[in-house]
């Protein structure tokens, strides 16, 4: 007899790894000789006949006693050979021959997968789908498989299944979330380096638009990197519903000011058609929504040469519930009907879309999961050679007017506000170019900053420095963010005097780490590279409380902006000379140095020495180093 246990089982195993039976007899042993062994062996799911080493059939243990219990079945079958029995049985088909029967139904080979077995015994004949099957081996034995242990051992495949599946899923999550950090993590120097030159006025026309080459084809490539991440997100179940209260007016004109250059310069219109009566305020997920709206409205914009793209927006009450009622409609060249199954394939894109050559086939695969994660359906209509439509339907709530923080550009920043107190910050990158970055933008503005390439340096910069806040990679080696903040936290707790540090996680890998997971670790907040600069300053403002001066365009503004700094009047460069000559011939050489090599942070560290006498040269020295105007300053050094 041969049994395995189930636990032992794995992927790939077959009829010959589940415990089996080898009751074997011939077609001339007595039914008396089969009751009996049946009552010593109560395991013995029945009994296999046998003849020149050929099987004849299959008895099973529950048919072999029913017949007993029939009138007169003691009589005709415990004292007469057991092919009597078989033979009454196979005829009661009446379908196939015995030979066949046991063929088609009875027979299976030992190499036959688990899953694939027990689909054919539950596709079997009613009065045998719960009949036991012979497993025949290579070298003509036979055992007998009980469906019930057959189908605890598929159970137990399932379960492997999705052992193996989970575990892949979190593999390909960890290396998702490895390959999001590897990628970004440079991407946030490119872009942001990019941002920061393209300021520049001394670069000439053909540099600068070299500039925007590279931060179009940067911030391109972010985005094929996000889609491909929120997709696996997505099927990972790591995307939830993150509902709040938001002015949707202002999430509608926010689209129309984004696309509005991009349509004029394809000489298109954007058409915004809010119902008279739509809400101001509602309560829905405004990061999906904006995302939607997002991949439709460049859906059509990408493909429409000649027309418009029109948004329209309604909100109607259905059943008592309130539903976000949005389209999306082009001028561009249509779907044909037979494509239009593909649209919210992942990977999958229409003969249009093959054509311009640009995407992925993600973008309208994430805005179909994101609207059915919100609880809202999509639906499209389109006509070659006349355009397309996108009809979308999203529940939402109703809210009462509230202060919503306003994430509008209000300028280039060029200093903080009069009276300040000085904001000690950290930043801590293990990635040189992304901590410089930051700390570049940081120093041109006024901050005290101090750096760290890993969570240990970190730690001990805060002992000694204290800092207000603190600007912290999640992963780095040594100690990563996790740890270092969780030592900060647990030494502020044993501070005599109260104090207590900001600290605000950056990471470059979108997929790994969830913004609730992050915070109860102890951080402020939490913010993904490669960020926008606004952000950055929305932030200080939120934990510090900073001030800022901020860069205005206009003549009127500029008034304005030179009242908040001081009421401060704009120096002539023969000015300037004439203060710089009363400078230290050293501190003018360092300058000189510094300028020359384009080093900002060591220009403003320098222009802090100069006297509050003179805080006219200090202001407009800040103010040409902030642009990045090292050519300016070096012709007032040569022309002092």
């Amino acid at each position: 007899m041969f049994v395995q246990q189930l636990d032992k089982l794995t992927l790939d195993s077959c009829l010959a790894d589940i415990p089996s039976y080898d009751f074997e007899v011939q077609i001339t042993t007595l039914g008396k000789v089969v009751a009996d062994t049946f009552h010593e062996n109560p395991q013995l799911p029945g009994v296999m006949i046998t003849s020149d080493n050929k099987i004849i059939g299959m008895i099973s243990r529950v048919q072999f006693f029913e017949r007993l219990s029939r009138p007169y079945g003691l009589d005709v079958f415990l004292n007469r050979p057991i092919k009597i029995l078989w033979e009454i049985i196979a005829k009661s088909e009446k379908l196939l021959d015995a030979e066949t029967l046991v063929k088609r139904y009875l027979l299976l080979s030992a190499d036959c997968s688990i899953n694939q077995a027990a689909e054919l015994a539950l596709k079997r004949p009613g009065t045998f789908i719960y009949e036991p099957i012979v497993i025949a081996f290579p070298d003509r034995r036979w055992r007998l498989v009980d469906i019930q242990v057959l189908l605890l051992a598929q159970s137990r495949l399932f379960s492997l299944a999705k052992q193996t599946a989970e575990a892949a899923n979190k593999a390909k999550s960890e290396f998702l979330a490895n390959m999001s950090h590897e990628l970004r993590t440079p991407l946030n120097s490119v872009i942001g380096f990019a941002q920061i030159l393209s300021q520049d006025t001394s670069f000439e026309p053909e540099q600068q638009e070299h500039l925007r080459i590279i931060n179009r084809s940067g911030e391109h490539l972010l985005s094929l990197i996000n889609n491909i991440l929120e997709m696996s997100k997505i099927e990972a179940g790591q995307i939830t519903v993150n509902e709040t209260n938001f002015d949707l007016q202002t999430v509608l004109q926010d689209m129309q000011d984004m696309f509005c250059l991009k349509v004029q310069k394809k000489g298109l219109q954007f058409v915004l058609e809010a119902d008279s009566d739509l809400p101001q305020y509602i309560s829905a997920d405004e990061g999906k929504l904006r995302q939607v709206l997002i991949n439709l409205i460049s859906n059509g914009v990408k493909f429409t040469k000649i027309g418009k793209v029109i948004l329209r927006a309604k909100v109607e009450e259905i059943e008592n519930n309130h539903q976000l009622q949005l389209e999306v409609e082009d001028t561009g060249p249509g779907i044909a009907q037979e494509e239009l199954n593909k649209l919210f394939v992942p990977f999958e894109q229409t003969t249009a879309g093959h054509q311009i050559r640009q995407g992925t086939g993600l973008g309208l695969a994430i805005t179909e999961k994101f609207i059915k994660l919100m609880g809202g359906d999509i639906t499209t209509k389109s006509t070659l050679g006349v355009g397309t439509c996108f009809q979308l339907s999203i529940p939402i709530g109703l809210s009462s007017p509230q202060t919503f923080p306003s994430r509008r550009g209000k300028g280039k920043v060029i200093g903080l506000a009069a009276k300040q107190p000085e904001y000690r910050i950290l930043v801590v990158d293990d990635q040189v170019d992304n901590g410089l970055l930051l700390l570049d933008l940081l120093v041109s503005v006024g901050f005290s900053v101090q750096q760290a390439i890993n969570g240990r340096e970190a730690t001990e910069i805060w002992k000694a420095w204290r800092p207000h806040l603190i600007w912290m990679d999640l992963h780095m080696p040594e100690m990563d963010g996790y740890e270092a903040t969780k030592q900060i936290r647990q030494w502020e707790s044993q501070l005599d005097q109260p104090f207590s540090t900001k600290i605000i996680a950056l990471t470059a890998s979108v997929f790994q780490e969830k913004r609730e997971e992050v915070l109860s670790s102890g951080f402020d907040d939490y913010m993904v590279k490669p960020f926008q600069e606004e952000l950055i300053w929305e932030k200080m403002n939120q934990y510090l409380g900073v001030e800022l001066i901020y860069q205005q365009s206009d003549g009127a503004n500029d008034r304005k902006r030179q009242k908040t700094i001081g009421d401060r009047q704009q120096v002539t460069s023969e000015d300037l000379s004439v203060i710089l000559k009363d400078m230290p011939s050293e501190w003018l050489s360092e300058l000189h140095k510094a300028s020359s090599e384009l080093r900002g942070k060591k220009v403003m560290q320098l222009i802090k020495d100069i006297p509050s006498e003179k805080e006219a040269i200090a202001a407009q020295l800040k103010s040409f180093a902030e642009n990045y105007q090292f050519d300016r300053i070096l012709k007032l050094l040569n022309f002092s």
